[in-house]
């Protein structure tokens, strides 16, 4: 099998989670700066088996589109150009970075330890694959 990739992407840091091999945990993998993931992603897709990319969907309460994803658009455009094989996928990302300071917090971390802001993008990348994991596993096949 192959690896599932989660992105949380940000104007400046993107937080990167994958699966391990058997797609049955989900753990964040790095932040690296924005005007770098590009480099970043081709490069491990070239060194690891990626069955897909997830990229956090950013919404508001009501639904609608928030203001990043008039960057994620692009990119995400981009991204299938360079890397036609692999599935894409957009992922409601809502509260995901305040599930991960809640999950900062409930591990102890300490306040300036929180403060970390490529910390919790790393931490929202995973929450967004691990919620994808999750609607897969109890999604009801017909």
């Amino acid at each position: 099998m192959s690896r599932i990739l989660a992105i949380d992407y940000g104007k400046k840091r993107t937080g990167i989670a994958v699966t391990d091999v058997l797609q049955i945990i989900a753990g964040g993998l790095t932040t690296v700066p924005t005007v770098d993931l590009m480099d970043f992603l081709i490069e491990y897709v070239e060194t690891e088996p990626v069955e897909r990319i997830l990229v956090g969907h950013p919404k508001q309460m009501n639904n609608e589109d928030s203001e990043n994803m008039k960057r994620i658009v692009p990119f995400v455009n981009s991204l299938k150009k360079k890397m036609p094989s692999i599935p894409i996928e957009l992922v409601d990302e809502r509260f995901t970075s305040v599930l991960a300071h809640q999950a900062m917090i409930d591990g102890g971390l300490k306040k300036k330890a929180r403060q970390n802001k490529a910390l919790v993008d790393e931490i929202s990348a995973t929450i967004i694959l691990q919620s994808y994991l999750e609607s897969k596993k109890y999604s009801i096949k017909l």
